[in-house]
């Protein structure tokens, strides 16, 4: 046995003691093992649905099993609602990032950029713009999911598994794209019309795997 110093008090009062007892809880490995406020919750719960199936509640078994039930689906709601927000914060986000700049324009904002420029003979801003309306077209519709970081060439891969016929036609357009964006190209009105014109062929087209529209030819 471990002699105590003969300075510690043994007995000390209970305003000490209780200085005391705070000190020692508010060591680190206490505040780390106390639970969250998701264990609190789930250990009442768990302890609820013990009560409401045991009997110990005085509750009849159906009225139980209706109680049980109204709390499930209370919490599936919640998690949807949610997780729901969640994903659409995330698209929010997709949604102001387009090859690396943040832009929050519409499809026919970014045409019309395209236009504009094309009326100047600014050809390397109406290539670029009107490749950006492409992409923004494609993700308005949910044809192309466009990521944040999604680079030019990576969009026309997943463009031309919504848009099969058109591959060969992305993947010059994203060529354009980075040339005129990276490498300073001034493009040029040929490409700026095959652009613009790709883009009015897949605002027309509907995407593989798409239901029919209503009215739609079969």
């Amino acid at each position: 046995m471990i002699p105590l110093p003969l300075d510690v008090p043994v007995d000390p009062a209970p305003p000490e003691a209780t200085r005391w007892l705070l000190d020692e809880l508010g060591r680190p490995e206490y505040q780390q093992a106390k639970p969250t406020l998701v264990d609190i919750i789930g250990q009442a719960l768990a302890e609820w649905f013990d009560a409401l199936f045991s009997g110990e509640g005085g509750a009849p078994p159906l009225l139980a099993i209706a109680l049980a039930l109204v709390v499930v689906a209370a919490i599936v709601v919640l998690g949807a609602v949610f997780g729901g927000r969640v994903r659409l914060d995330r698209r929010a986000a997709a949604h102001l990032e387009l090859f690396g700049a943040a832009d929050a324009r519409s499809a026919r904002e970014l045409r019309a950029a395209a236009a504009a420029a094309a009326r100047r003979a600014d050809w390397a801003t109406a290539t670029a713009e009107a490749y950006r309306a492409i992409a923004r077209e494609a993700a308005e519709r949910e044809a192309v999911v466009v990521v944040p970081g999604l680079t030019a060439r990576g969009f026309a891969a997943r463009a031309a598994a919504a848009f099969p016929g058109e591959a060969e036609a992305l993947a010059t357009a994203a060529t354009a794209f980075d040339e005129v964006r990276y490498l300073g190209s001034p493009g040029s009105e040929a490409a700026y019309r095959e652009l613009a014109a790709l883009d009015a062929r897949i605002a027309a087209a509907r995407p593989v795997g798409a239901a029919p529209s209503v009215g739609a030819a079969p």
